[in-house]
């Protein structure tokens, strides 16, 4: 059966980890940079076009959002680096990351995001080793790419792979804007909550 994701909801926002529900379905995060358009593939992927809140300032997502739909609980975790916040908001954002990765969760899918049109940044580095090092089931989902030609987003497709030292076959090149990978990404998600 093909997932169902379009009655998607929003179900709560946390702010600290200690106030986190305990996990009754599977689970799918999503990690990336403040700027990598992680609200705007949300929408995109739960078919809903303001779902997760999008803003032309970085950095928007300040809490752990949980949305629910087809009985998979999907988490948009803070966007980490960029954004213009005090360094004590920071930090928080990086405890409530750190923290619900520590928690005794199902975790079975973490799509992390990367902008296909950069280098891959110290801060993807470092997600992609924690997702590795704490063996988790992870897909790179390559963002923007409506911004590149197929044949620039290919090259770039295999120069982050190497750089991030993932299979090819982890990524999937995505457009938020033309719903490039959307199809992909459901199938991945899919086989990881079956």
């Amino acid at each position: 059966m093909a997932l169902n994701l379009n009655n998607a909801r929003f179900v709560a926002s946390y702010g600290t980890v200690e106030s986190l529900p305990q996990p009754t379905t599977p689970e799918v995060a999503f990690v990336g940079r403040s700027n990598v358009g992680k609200s705007s593939l949300l929408n995109k992927l739960l078919g809903r076009k303001a779902l997760a809140k999008v803003s032309a300032q970085p950095g928007k997502t300040a809490n752990v959002n949980f949305f629910e739909a087809d009985g998979i609980s999907f988490v948009d975790l803070p966007g980490y680096g960029f954004a213009r916040v005090s360094a004590k908001e920071r930090q928080r954002w990086a405890d409530l990351i750190s923290g619900y990765f520590s928690q005794d969760r199902s975790f079975n899918l973490v799509i992390a995001l990367v902008d296909i049109r950069l280098e891959a940044q110290s801060l993807d580095q470092d997600m992609i080793s924690f997702l590795k090092e704490n063996e988790l089931p992870f897909v790179v989902a390559l963002t923007k790419a409506d911004k590149l030609s197929r044949s620039k987003a290919s090259q770039q497709e295999a120069l982050l792979a190497r750089q991030l030292e993932v299979d090819p076959q982890q990524m999937v090149i995505t457009s938020a804007q033309k719903g490039t990978g959307i199809d992909e990404l459901r199938r991945r998600i899919q086989e990881a909550c079956d």
